[in-house]
């Protein structure tokens, strides 16, 4: 389908480069042009499906939510309140012992249509049933990247090798797979030690949750002399680099390994707050040249998916806790939550609207009062954006959602009868 957008102020979230008045055309799932119009083009223009008339509202790439557990949604409003240890082994972990993939099929769905609310087009998600996971953003037409949860738990190196390979193989990049497991206080060294090898065979980055909590730091020190940061790294983990989920607590070494490795942080204030782990020192990750990324956790312990509270408690939380109203500037976090998830996640064809980029794009409603006066659009989508803000997304060129409307496989009426009836079935309240 050849779809043009036009009568659009557009920020591409390329570097140096202003907002300005235009239009995007798209053909397939690629964006072909960028720019003031057919004038421009010498007269070459392509039959359109499609053309919608953006009424001087702003178009911009999507959000990439950098950590979730999408399927956790049967989970929301059931576990809080609780500390970390308390919330994980006694209601979390036991509630998905009785999970199978139907139930991720169903909650998936169910989070990726709140992502489409928040103008989120793709998720790095860390799951199991990935199987079900992937068709269930294959069914919504939804961009998805997994990321490997594998522990003493559950999970082989073996297995994620074939994951690894197989989900890789999509040509249209809407499902892949990155390396991962869990934690380093849930996996053995010996397990740590296989992943390391794997990463090393296809010379690829590693993800895991990282220093989210003060006691799992010091339980690290107490057993290897070392920070998470600095045993994991010690185990050849981050040779090729990787993702770091959280990463709360460091200490000066840690920020040295994350720079001279490339290691991308992704930050989930939500959750962090929630949970009482911390606040992530973003601003030194900024001075240090550390990339980041944002991300929502999962909808257990936000319990929100909604990209725009991440953003604004991302620098909020920064200037208070630094005493310091210039840390984290607006068109910092902006970037965190586009082009640094892009990033993060292996999806640098997603990263800005360029000609040969993908067409995820989302726009935002500026037609609010929460956008005016249109004095700056950066700072007016981290410090008072919201999600009644977000007019369409579209992912792959496809409108998935807009003005309100989900434009998915099936009624949202009955995602949110499976989700509920299983939920019923799993949690029995």
């Amino acid at each position: 389908m050849n779809t043009r957008i036009y009568n659009v102020r557009i920020l591409t979230m390329e570097e140096n480069r202003s907002i300005f008045q235009g239009e995007v055309w798209i053909e397939g799932d690629m964006v072909t042009y960028v720019g003031q119009g057919p004038e421009t083009t010498g007269g070459n223009v392509p039959k359109w499906d499609r053309e919608i008339d953006g009424q001087g509202n702003l178009l911009m790439p999507g959000f990439k939510n950098a950590h979730t557990h999408s399927a956790m949604t049967f989970l929301r409003s059931h576990a809080d309140d609780m500390k970390l240890d308390d919330w994980l082994n006694k209601q979390v972990f036991p509630a998905e012992a009785k999970l199978d993939g139907e139930a991720v099929y169903w909650f998936t769905k169910l989070a990726i249509m709140e992502y489409l609310t928040s103008g989120i087009t793709s998720a790095y998600d860390m799951y199991f049933y990935m199987d079900d996971g992937a068709r269930a953003a294959k069914d919504c037409g939804f961009r998805y990247v997994f990321c490997d949860s594998i522990n003493n738990f559950g999970g082989t190196v073996a297995q994620m090798e074939k994951d690894y390979l197989r989900f890789n193989t999509d040509e249209k990049r809407q499902i892949s797979h990155r390396i991962g497991f869990h934690a380093e206080y849930t996996t053995s060294r010996e397990l740590m030690e296989e992943v390391a090898a794997l990463a090393h065979k296809y010379q690829a980055p590693v993800s895991v949750h990282c220093s989210e909590t003060r006691k799992e730091v010091e339980e690290c020190r107490a057993h290897s002399g070392m920070t998470p940061v600095a045993y994991m790294d010690s185990l050849g983990l981050f040779e090729y680099g990787g993702t770091l989920f959280h990463g709360v607590h460091m200490d000066e070494d840690d920020f040295r390994i994350i720079r001279e490795r490339g290691i991308y942080v992704v930050t989930n204030p939500a959750s962090n707050l929630k949970l009482a782990s911390g606040i992530a020192p973003i601003k030194r990750y900024l001075e240090e040249g550390i990339p980041l990324a944002i991300g929502t956790d999962g909808p257990a312990s936000n319990n929100c998916l909604d990209m725009f509270r991440e953003m604004f408690l991302t620098t909020g939380l920064q200037k208070a806790v630094c005493e310091d109203p210039e840390a984290v500037p607006a068109i910092e976090v902006l970037k965190m939550a586009t082009t640094g998830g892009a990033h993060a996640m292996g999806l640098s064809e997603c990263d800005c609207i360029q000609a040969g980029k993908k067409a995820d794009l989302i726009l935002i409603d500026l037609n609010q009062p929460n956008m005016q006066p249109l004095r700056n659009l950066e700072k007016n989508l981290v410090y008072s954006g919201s999600k009644q803000n977000v007019k369409m997304t579209m992912v792959g060129g496809n409108v998935l959602y807009q003005d309100g409307e989900f434009y998915l496989d099936c009624p949202k009426e009955e995602i949110f009868e499976k989700a509920n009836e299983i939920a019923q079935k799993i949690l029995g309240e």
